[in-house]
């Protein structure tokens, strides 16, 4: 297991560390309903250090990228993010990705923690026109400082005026007495905030200012348990539960990142499908009755037939009721739809509901 260069003081504050793709990760510290009403009211930060982080550069940066990726990243301008995904060539995703777009010719891209090689390779291996590719995965750090006090909790650190960082958009500036920051509002919550992309050098300073800064406003570190929780409530997906090498982005609802304007790796399959329609979808669901949905429990019909399966669920602490996604046949998609979970031996009756959970 690999370390974050912040390990040994997520010990120190007491955090719970569980290994999670290949890093050993702070799950939680005082709790996972503490640490998500944290999030959601007030400020917390998370370490996801483990995420991976790819320099593509180069007069060929844009073509491999438009190659590789379903959005259409030539709409893309300096200090602009855009939410992607890596198809592969038998209908499903490699990955889902965040674009950054730093200069003409310069692009970063982050991915998954546990799929940063299984990219690496599947991006190399298409990249035909010679763009220039720099793995530096292992050498920065990532803070997401999350919540709506994140704004005037930090703004003191930086001379970015922060409440004009508007969602995915960011700035390579000062922060915390560190230049040249990445401060980016791509976060993966749905409570507002930011996210800081610096070298492994720099990050306890800025961990550590951060914490001074925050202190008046109650901020808290927040492990990756409540991270899941908080992402679930606004129905975004986990790469490895919802979306995978076998789950289509016309399926997963990710059509609107899944631009046909352009080519990209098996665009005519996937516009095919979208023409025709998915014969399966990704729902989110509501239990009606007291529960707690689970990855891989069984969704039923209404005669006990399985008809899917539980991708992501959880006791949303927002809400006070069981939530989940899963796939199921299109005509059960409909928000309003009923349909049941398997949890044990009793069938939940739930409702089809439109996403996110969390209207904030």
């Amino acid at each position: 297991m690999k370390n974050t260069a912040l390990t040994e003081t997520h010990i120190a504050l007491g955090a719970k560390i569980v290994p999670f793709a290949g890093f050993n990760m702070p799950v939680s510290y005082e709790g996972v309903n503490i640490e998500h009403e944290t999030v959601r009211n007030g400020v917390g930060v998370f370490d996801v250090s483990h995420m991976g982080e790819f320099l593509i550069s180069g007069p060929n940066a844009l073509d491999l990228i438009q190659k590789v990726t379903s959005n259409d990243a030539s709409k893309l301008v300096d200090g602009k993010a855009q939410y992607s995904c890596l198809p592969n060539d038998k209908g499903g995703i490699v990955d889902d990705l965040i674009v950054y777009k730093i200069a003409d010719e310069k692009y970063l891209m982050v991915v998954n923690a546990s799929n940063i090689e299984k990219d690496w390779q599947w991006i190399s291996s298409h990249n035909t026109m010679k763009a220039e590719m720099r793995d530096l995965s292992d050498e920065y750090s990532l803070l997401a400082i999350q919540g709506p006090k994140a704004v005037a909790a930090m703004q003191s650190l930086t001379s970015v005026d922060l409440e004009k960082l508007k969602f995915y958009t960011f700035e390579v500036a000062d922060f915390a007495g560190i230049e040249h920051v990445i401060i980016s509002a791509t976060g993966y919550t749905g409570s507002g905030g930011f996210e800081i992309y610096c070298k492994n050098s720099e990050v306890q300073q800025i961990w550590d200012r951060v914490f001074e800064a925050g202190a008046d406003f109650g901020i808290k570190p927040i492990g990756l348990a409540a991270r899941d929780t908080l992402r679930l409530e606004m129905g975004y997906c986990l790469y490895g539960n919802d979306i995978n090498d076998t789950t289509s982005p016309i399926e997963a609802g990710l059509g609107w990142i899944t631009k046909f304007s352009k080519d990209f790796i098996n665009a005519e399959a996937l516009a095919k499908e979208k023409e025709r329609g998915a014969e399966r979808k990704l729902i989110g669901f509501e239990l009606d009755e007291r529960g707690i949905p689970r990855h891989d429990y069984d969704i039923v019909d209404g005669n006990g037939n399985t008809i899917g399966i539980v991708t992501s669920g959880t006791m949303s602490p927002s809400l006070g009721k069981g939530i989940g996604l899963g796939y199921v046949p299109s005509v059960f998609a409909k928000p309003g739809s009923k349909i049941s979970i398997q949890v044990r031996k009793k069938a939940i009756p739930a409702t089809v509901v439109k996403l996110p959970f969390y209207k904030g």
